[in-house]
């Protein structure tokens, strides 16, 4: 798989097709795998923290999210294929995996009480062919972390999507990868959120300027404010000091 050091992390170059494809052989060969999103927030993190960036560096897919990190990679020579946000991306994954009805099966874990619940609805009329056969929110103790692993085991999903938010969902994954029997693991941010409905997505003129984050930014600025701004300027310039080392 093509990779390339985005400073000091590795992320692949993949066009979305490709990627669908890698997961699918993935999937059909029961290979474990883990899908990770870098965007500039989880950049800013793993410059910050080395345990999170080894996370990243040793997941098998590192997915290239935003405008943040294009602008990035061209800083350091290449280039990105397409933009593989998780919110445009799975739905393209669930798309090629909705042929052969009951092949594949899905968990959702993550988001507030009843959010993965109303998700895992919406997508199970969406992708027919696909069976959505659990969900649980992401705020329980952590002493019943063990029961959730053995629910997930039980609904025998080939795909788990763990929606913590950066960096909780990575480090989740990361210190309970061994136990969990799913092929595909993915981390996937705010995906449930929008799934269910709760959260609408931007506009589409918003989307196509690749301006989603301002558009979000406008609808939770006291959440997003330092995040989106401050977080966009440490970005830039942890990458100039970066590329300037090298």
């Amino acid at each position: 798989m093509d990779k390339k050091w985005l400073g000091n992390i590795k992320v692949n170059i993949l066009s979305s097709k490709e990627a669908v494809t890698y997961i699918k052989e993935k999937l059909d060969k029961r290979i474990l795998s883990d899908v990770f999103f870098l965007n500039d927030h989880g950049y800013n993190i793993a410059q910050k923290d080395s345990a999170y960036r080894d996370m990243l560096n040793q997941a098998d897919l590192l997915l290239n999210d935003g405008i943040g990190i294009e602008m990035g990679a061209k800083l350091f020579g290449f280039s990105f294929k397409e933009n593989l946000n998780g919110t445009d991306f799975i739905p393209a994954l669930f798309q090629s995996l909705n042929v052969e009805k009951g092949h594949y099966r899905v968990f959702l874990l993550g988001a507030k009480p009843g959010v993965a619940q109303k998700a895992q609805e919406r997508l199970q009329k969406t992708y027919p062919n696909i069976l959505f056969v659990g969900s649980q929110d992401g705020y329980f103790p952590k002493e019943n972390t063990e029961n959730i692993i053995e629910q997930i085991n039980m609904s025998q999903a080939d795909i788990l999507l763990v929606g913590f938010g950066m960096p909780l969902q990575e480090q989740w994954i990361n210190e309970h990868r061994s136990k969990l029997k799913s092929t595909i693991t993915m981390a996937v941010g705010a995906f449930i959120d929008f799934s269910s409905g709760n959260v609408p997505r931007a506009p589409k003129i918003f989307r196509d300027l690749r301006l989603e984050w301002l558009y979000r930014m406008g609808k939770e600025p006291r959440r997003l404010w330092k995040r989106n701004v401050v977080g966009h300027f440490a970005f830039f310039y942890s990458i100039y000091k970066q590329r300037k080392r090298k």
